[in-house]
């Protein structure tokens, strides 16, 4: 969404943020996890989720899709929007919220059983997408923006399971994009690849990011400086819940940060 601002003569386009969070927490049996998380998603950007283990980066990520309703514990508070939809407000089902908000996890979980081709459409026929022309079409679209058409054109009806782990991965991205999200969440997409696979990973978020928001949460302070226009730094509090510390472009994270903590987790002195 963008809107027109004119100042002096010339128009600057200001592009509102894909989504924003409001004093998000989160809690699991009463006791939180993550809290009075505030900022926004920039639309079109990479925006990495970055701490040590245990400071809640995967428990936030998780909240920007509801994915924390699938269990009984938890409690999400606060707001976070999808544009102007209250992601918690009830008025948007969680399977459609889920089109809208896709998921990448840290390993690979296509469909073992499945044809690459019926794992790709899988999202859409979920969604009543019966037309076998529209299928076709939508995978092989998705397909060639995860990178994967060129080696797998001429054999859509193999298990899945035959993939390399790079290739299962990049699958599961296809099977994201099919339904065509506003946003995409990566839990750590590539901690269980190898260094090529990772690359073209890394390569691919940079080419996306064009057509799609995309969030990731990494370990890896070289990858999120790579790939990521933004970062939230998240600190483990005293009472173990996690906190942000700082948010601002990764250049300023990476380089000028406004708090000791931020740079010393960056130059590896803890975490």
């Amino acid at each position: 969404m963008e809107q027109n601002i004119s100042t002096g003569g010339s128009t600057a386009v200001l592009t509102a943020p894909a989504m924003r969070l409001r004093q998000v927490g989160v809690a699991f049996a009463g006791r939180t996890a993550v809290r009075n998380v505030t900022f926004n998603v920039d639309e079109n950007k990479v925006t990495s989720l970055i701490g040590p283990s245990g400071s809640g980066k995967t428990t936030l990520l998780r909240s920007l899709n509801r994915l924390h309703d699938l269990t009984k514990t938890a409690v999400v508070t606060g707001d976070i929007y999808l544009r102007d939809l209250n992601v918690y407000g009830g008025d948007l089902p969680t399977t459609l919220l889920r089109s809208r908000i896709g998921m990448v996890f840290q390993r690979p979980n296509p469909f073992p059983t499945m044809s690459i081709y019926d794992n790709v459409v899988s999202g859409l026929r979920f969604n009543g997408i019966k037309d076998r022309a529209l299928l076709d079409e939508a995978a092989e679209s998705a397909l060639i923006s995860a990178a994967l058409w060129d080696s797998v054109k001429g054999r859509l009806k193999a298990h899945a399971s035959t993939l390399s782990g790079g290739e299962q991965q990049r699958l599961c991205i296809a099977r994201a994009l099919a339904v065509e999200p506003e946003v995409l969440l990566m839990d750590e997409p590539t901690s269980s690849l190898d260094p090529v696979s990772t690359q073209r990973i890394e390569e691919l978020m940079t080419e996306l990011k064009q057509r799609v928001t995309i969030v990731i949460v990494t370990h890896n302070m070289q990858q999120a400086a790579r790939v990521s226009d933004n970062c939230a730094f998240l600190l483990m509090a005293e009472d173990r819940a996690g906190e942000l510390i700082e948010f601002a472009t990764t250049e300023k994270i990476f380089h000028n940060p406004d708090d000791p903590r931020t740079l010393d987790y960056i130059q590896g002195r803890f975490g």
